[in-house]
This record gives structure tokens, C-alpha cells and sequence, in this order.
């Protein structure tokens, strides 16, 4: 039976793709932060693991446990991440640090701690960037950046990682059926204030955290083809999967950059002096 760990499991893609691989027969190590989900996720047939991806310490013991079963580890899905939204200087440097701490920081703490495991078994790292690295918008600017780290540290690992035949696939979704914009609002409504120079804007704002659920692909489709390309015998190195994962790119591909800065400034109502 392959195994397979997955991080950030509670809801949305990370349960998803935890569901589609068990059916698959995968034997899956589910990840999340708080009691109640692992519960729930051990209930469902799960191995559950608590695991915050930002505690050093929680890193160090999951190492401890899958050396001390040699656990042999065919894919590792680095999916736990959130989106920081809201205007760059609102949320300054400690923003960043929480949001880089969580989608890329942990994409390297948690790989690095299961590196024998994946090792083993010439393994499959997977992890999760998004389009939002590709084509930046304003209000986004943390998460963006986040994402575009994300692709530089995956064509990274994919070469460091070529001695041992440990595969690195780069996934980048575009708007998938999730919990994301709920808990994207939730990170712009800390932000949104009448003392910001950014408060004419406040409805863009609140539009740009809610973007990512207009006509989403649903989740378990998402899971399904990230499975399919997982299952190939040579992994693609970058799959888009979702709406817009592919007409994103290609626009900032095309498009001139003056073009695309206009038409972005219009769209979150930014052409406008205040």
C-alpha cells in the first residue's frame, strides 16, 4: 500500500485530496492544527497527525515517529496555507512573516523533516502554489508573493532533490470550492479600518478576498485530477488545475504590462486619486 502525507487536511482541498487518495488505496497521513479535526479526521479511517507546520518541535517528533516505524513515504502534499489579504502596508512586515511562515517556510521544515522518509521510497513531493504567484493583484500582495516563493522553491527542490530520485511536482491551482475566501475575508476584515489610507477602497478589498468563490471548481475535482497527475508514471512538474489556471498565466504572459496594471487598477477601483 503507498503512503502519502498530507498537510492542512481540516476542510476544502487538503480534505479533499486526503479523501481521494484513501479511496485510492493509499494509506494516508492526514495533517491539521486543531484537536477537534484530527478527531474527525481519525473518525473518517485516517492515520491523523496534529501537526501546526510553523512548530519546530511538532516537525522534529513527526520526524521521530516515521523514523521509528521507518515509514517509507511515496507522496508528501505540502497543501497547508492561507491567503493574507488586504493593502501591503496595512499589514506590514509582521503580515508577511505570518504568511510566509505558513505557505513557504513550511513547505521546506516539513519536506526537510520527512527527507528519509521520502527517501525510502524515491518519493513524490507535491506542493500547493497557485496562479495568484503568476498573475499578482492588489490586496493580495502578501499571498502573491507567497505563492511566487513557492515556484522558486519547488524548481529549487526539484534539482536538489534529483540525486536521490525524489520527484517535485509544482501545483497551481486557480479558483477551487473551499473554506479559502471565508478565511481570506476573515485576514482583510483585521485590516480594514477608517484610520487606513486604503478605507475609500474597503469594497475591492472585501472583493478580492471573496474572488477566489465565484464559479469555483469543486473541491473533489480538484482532488481527482491531482491524483491522476500524482499516478503518472513520470509526474508533470507543473500542473494548473481550476478555473482560471490557465487563462491567468496566459494573460500575464500576453499581455502587455502596462496593459494588465490598467485594466487591474479599474478592476479594484484604483484609478481614482484620494
Amino acid at each position: 500500500m503507498p503512503n502519502v502525507l498530507i498537510t492542512g487536511c481540516s476542510s476544502g482541498i487538503g480534505r479533499a485530496l486526503a479523501d481521494a487518495f484513501k479511496t485510492a488505496g493509499y494509506h494516508v497521513w492526514a495533517t491539521a492544527r486543531k484537536d477537534e479535526d484530527v478527531a474527525a479526521l481519525s473518525a473518517a479511517g485516517f492515520t491523523a497527525v496534529q501537526l501546526d507546520v510553523n512548530d519546530p518541535a511538532a516537525l522534529a517528533r513527526l520526524t521521530a515517529d516515521f523514523e521509528q516505524q521507518q515509514v517509507a513515504l511515496d507522496v508528501l502534499i505540502n497543501n497547508a496555507g492561507y491567503g493574507a489579504m488586504g493593502p501591503l502596508l496595512d499589514g506590514g512586515v509582521e503580515a508577511m512573516q505570518r504568511q510566509f511562515e505558513t505557505n513557504v517556510f513550511s513547505v521546506v521544515g516539513v519536506t526537510r523533516a520527512l527527507f528519509a522518509a521520502l527517501r525510502r521510497n524515491k518519493g513524490l513531493v507535491v506542493n500547493i502554489g497557485s496562479v495568484s504567484g503568476v498573475l499578482v493583484t492588489p490586496f493580495a500582495g502578501a499571498y502573491c508573493a507567497s505563492k511566487a516563493a513557492v515556484h522558486a522553491l519547488s524548481e529549487a527542490l526539484r534539482l536538489e532533490l534529483a540525486p536521490f530520485e525524489i520527484q517535485v511536482m509544482e501545483v497551481q491551482p486557480g479558483a477551487i470550492a473551499s473554506s479559502f475566501a471565508k478565511n481570506a475575508s476573515h485576514e482583510a476584515e483585521q485590516l480594514i479600518s477608517e484610520q487606513s489610507p486604503w478605507w475609500p477602497f474597503r469594497d475591492a478589498i472585501r472583493a478580492r478576498a471573496k474572488a477566489s468563490q465565484g464559479n469555483p471548481t469543486p473541491a473533489i475535482d480538484f482532488a481527482r485530477d491531482l491524483l491522476r497527475a500524482v499516478q503518472q508514471p513520470i509526474p508533470p512538474r507543473l500542473l494548473r488545475l481550476g478555473k482560471g489556471s490557465r487563462a491567468m498565466p496566459l494573460m500575464a504572459w500576453l499581455l502587455p504590462k502596462g496593459f494588465l496594471d490598467n485594466k487591474l487598477k479599474q478592476r479594484f477601483g484604483l484609478d481614482r486619486k484620494v
